[in-house]
């Protein structure tokens, strides 16, 4: 009994994230390239409010690499825009309550040779003007050890499988129930060990 107790608080926690499942909104590319059309930047703008190169910048506008978190953060900045209008789009509502089966991928992050390294979904995506971004998100291992620096504070807890931790030179392996806060101007770097792990996570714009 106390196994299907665990089971079930599990399946309540992550809902059902397939591969196969369908982003249910407009695609963070396209949400990028109508946000600076809007302010009139050019590709070549962007890479130096940035940093990042123009290639990049045009295959995430084309869909064809899906940012990470990080990446997202330091375009936001950029366009001047909230996080959470590239991520999951603008809100409306003051307060929300997610249930299991409204949660939606929102989108799936890939590092720049397409391998992808997780699947978001947003837990609020409907509060307007919010500071923080809470998402369910699926990991997958990231050998290539692509570490992340941005504005910001990010926590996260644990739901199942084993994660990989690692915040500048150190490195650590959390379980279920373990948790991590950590100001994300630290490079930090968060995978499965080994297949997929799901954690929550929260993200401050800061």
């Amino acid at each position: 009994m106390k196994h299907q107790t665990e089971k079930d608080r599990y399946d309540i926690l992550t809902g059902d994230i397939s591969a196969s499942e369908q982003v249910s909104v407009e695609a963070v590319g396209d949400r990028i390239k109508s946000i600076r059309d809007e302010k009139g930047l050019s590709f070549e703008d962007m890479a130096k409010m940035t940093g990042f190169d123009v290639e990049l910048l045009v295959k995430i506008e084309k869909n064809e690499v899906q940012p990470q978190l990080g990446t997202l953060v330091k375009l936001s900045k950029a366009l001047d825009s909230a996080f959470s209008r590239l991520v999951s789009s603008v809100g409306s509502k003051l307060y929300s309550i997610t249930r299991k089966n409204e949660q939606r991928v929102v989108s799936r992050s890939t590092n720049t040779q397409g391998k992808k390294l997780y699947t978001y979904k947003s837990l609020a995506p409907e509060v307007q003007g919010r500071h923080m971004e809470a998402l369910m998100v699926t990991l997958e291992e990231n050998p290539e050890q692509e570490k992340s620096v941005h504005d910001g504070e990010e926590f996260i807890y644990v739901v199942d499988g084993v994660v990989i931790a690692q915040i500048d030179k150190e490195r650590y392996e959390l379980e279920p129930g373990d948790s991590i806060y950590y100001l994300s101007t630290i490079p930090h770097l968060v995978s499965a060990k080994k297949g997929k792990a799901n954690i929550i996570a929260v993200l401050y714009e800061g």
